[in-house]
């Protein structure tokens, strides 16, 4: 269209021209000259109009009419290939993601400071905490009475992410905090909390451990808790069946027995002319070579939720001089509730009892321990366990609140424990806490705790704490 506008206006300029050529008069040539100068501003106001329309035409290659498929649409994604950058670019927005679509990424955490004044005294490793099991049962075991601890332990900090894929959803949580345990006990050290993936109903990592109800631990500013609760992370592989608003979940979580020698811990076998330095605690092991079964399920409400779970083992154990190897069955069922009382209020409670399930527990519990008090002849048993879990949370207004209560464990001692050895501990609460803002926290908590031996012997520590917690912002 634009080369048939070109070819006419060339033809009707040289016309023109050549009608000039052969005017007789001035007028004649004048009149000409206007008429040749209107001519060739129709002529341009048309090959404006082709050139917008070209244009246009550019902006949308390939772009089908409303309704209508779209024929050169292969041809059209060869002409992207030569295209500038930004136009690329600018259609990718255009176009939704087809292999992952992110519902949700958070980087969370906090900083939380502790002033503590311990009245008397626990194993120093602890003492930033009350663990009822780290309480001394003799006079000036850790030392004089009165310490005061500032600690940072409870710091934390977390990231985790939410996608829909064409295979199902996906989810990954990877969450640290400064509290070290085992070979870091007492140190301020990175330790892991969570790795836990989950892919539509299956889960794999360490996570809550699916015999615990996590919603039973109160709002108190303590690190360790109650002693009597069911508190795990362990390492599993979790089936959850999807029950609405309801949960159903499986579990094959790693064994791991909670193992004491008791009265051979420090005796060498002089009878049998052994080395001295070569005691029972050198060659009885634990040993593990079937994962634990646990099973839980859990009723939500509109007054809250109340959970049953179950959990079954091999508490296997061995003898490194002889190869012997030999097992007991542990087993445990905990029942727990959160009941909505009055406002933001809430009753919790938790029942477990079991053979063998110690190292579920939050403090205090052993699996397995000598069954006599003889060296010869003798074998393990699976130690009985009770803990009891009884707090109420209180919210005086949005930027006040209360958590008071008492939790308990107790163990049903074999003949072939030590004497020194935790049989029994207790715990009881009461703060008072206040949120002056979003995302902060200052409060101050009374903490008692008690631990009695299998001897007998008891001791028992008061303390008081305040504590100062700020979360990360959020966007």
């Amino acid at each position: 269209m634009l080369k048939h506008s070109l070819v006419l206006s060339a033809a009707v300029s040289a016309a023109v021209m050549t009608m000039s050529a052969g005017a007789a008069t001035e007028a004649e040539r004048i009149k000409q000259l206007e008429q040749q100068l209107q001519q060739q501003q129709q002529m341009l106001q048309m090959m404006q109009q082709e050139l917008q329309q070209l244009k246009a035409g550019q902006a949308a290659p390939g772009r089908a009419e409303p309704g209508r498929a779209d024929p050169g649409q292969v041809e059209s994604t060869a002409v992207h290939s030569v295209v500038q950058p930004q136009e690329i670019e600018a259609e990718a927005v255009a176009v939704a993601p087809t292999e992952t679509d992110p519902l949700g990424f958070d980087i969370y955490g906090f900083v939380m400071a502790d002033a503590i004044y311990d009245f008397k005294r626990v194993d120093p490793d602890w003492n930033d905490t009350l663990r009822v099991s780290t309480i001394p049962t003799q006079d000036g075991q850790y030392g004089e009475d009165g310490e005061f601890v500032f600690s940072v332990r409870q710091s934390r900090l977390g990231v985790r992410g939410e996608y829909d894929t064409p295979a199902g959803k996906v989810t990954a949580l990877l969450e640290a905090e400064l509290f070290g345990t085992g070979g870091d006990a007492g140190q301020t050290t990175p330790r892991l909390r969570h790795a836990w993936a989950t892919w539509n109903n299956i889960g794999l990592g360490q996570y809550w451990s699916n015999f615990m109800d996590i919603d039973v631990f109160p709002n108190t500013i303590d690190y360790w808790g109650p002693t009597g609760m069911v508190f795990y992370r362990n390492q599993q592989v979790r089936y959850s069946f999807p029950m609405g608003d309801d949960e159903f979940s499986i579990a094959l979580e790693n064994p791991d027995t909670a193992l004491t020698v008791g009265k051979f811990r420090d005796e060498c076998a002089a009878e049998l002319e052994e080395n001295c330095d070569s005691v029972l605690n050198d060659v009885f092991r634990k040993y593990n070579d079937i994962p634990d079964l646990s099973i839980r399920y859990r009723d939500n409400t509109d007054w809250g939720h109340w959970q049953l779970a179950g959990i079954a083992r091999k508490l296997g154990y061995e003898r490194l001089d002889t190869g012997e190897k030999d097992s007991e069955f542990g087993w445990g069922v905990n029942a727990s509730t959160v009941i909505n009382t009055f406002g933001q209020d809430k009753l919790k409670l938790q029942l477990v009892y079991g053979e063998g399930v110690g190292n579920y527990m939050n403090d205090g519990g052993v699996d397995l321990a000598p069954r006599e008090a003889t060296r010869v002849g003798n074998s393990a048993e699976a130690v009985p366990i009770l803990g009891v879990v009884a707090y109420y949370d209180h919210y005086w207004s949005d930027k006040w609140s209360t958590s008071v209560g008492w939790s308990t464990t107790k163990l049903d001692t074999t003949k072939g424990q030590d004497g020194s050895e935790f049989e029994q501990g207790q715990i009881a609460q009461i703060n008072l806490l206040h949120y002056p803002t979003s995302g902060v926290l200052i409060g101050g908590e009374l903490i008692w705790g008690e631990r009695e031996d299998v001897s007998g012997d008891d001791g028992y520590d008061l303390r008081a704490q305040l504590s100062l917690k700020v979360n990360f912002p959020r966007e």
